[in-house]
């Protein structure tokens, strides 16, 4: 499985994951599905931004998950913090593509200076939260019932992962 950065060739592999995910699971608490254009348009934003979107691709160039990341929150305060997603598509789930996926983004987090990842994880989603524990990640707090999706209440799980030693702000990211 090669980890690479995302590009136009990948929408379509990155949209019918992003769909079968919206369509069946509780990981994306959206109820419409998107189309290749809706995709292109946030791989563009993302890179715009300076932010990784990653796939891992078979040897023969077929998507089999993404990862990217983008700013936690739209305030100045919060500029070494960013918010992560992770996707696998439903045959390749527990196969150790999450993980290399986000072994990945954490490291290309940390190149550009973050501080802190946040995960916002439907709190059911046992799977992704023992994966997150395996990469460090800490519970960081719940919110209950604060999305709906399939008729039902959701809880969002928050973890984080510490990227780097830094005591103060403007204190050098690579400093022990």
């Amino acid at each position: 499985m090669q980890i690479r950065d995302a590009g136009p060739q990948d929408i379509e592999g990155i949209l019918v994951i992003y769909n079968d995910a919206v369509t069946r699971t509780t990981a994306i608490w959206n109820d419409a599905t998107v189309d290749a254009e809706n995709r292109l348009a946030w791989l563009q934003d993302r890179q715009r931004a300076g932010y990784p979107v990653l796939v891992a691709v078979t040897p023969e160039g077929r998507v089999m998950g993404y990862a990217s990341f983008g700013d936690w929150r739209a305030f100045d305060g919060y500029r070494h913090t960013v918010e992560h997603s992770v996707y696998v598509s439903a045959e390749a789930r527990g196969c150790g593509i999450g993980g290399l996926l986000m072994s990945a983004l954490i490291e290309r987090a940390r190149t550009l200076g973050k501080h802190v990842m946040v995960a916002g994880i439907e709190a059911g989603n046992a799977g992704s939260i023992r994966l997150h524990e395996k990469l460090g990640f800490r519970p960081a707090g719940e919110l209950t019932q604060v999305g709906t999706k399939f008729g039902k209440w959701l809880d969002l799980a928050f973890m984080q992962l510490t990227l780097d030693a830094r005591q103060h702000p403007g204190d050098d990211a690579d400093a022990p």
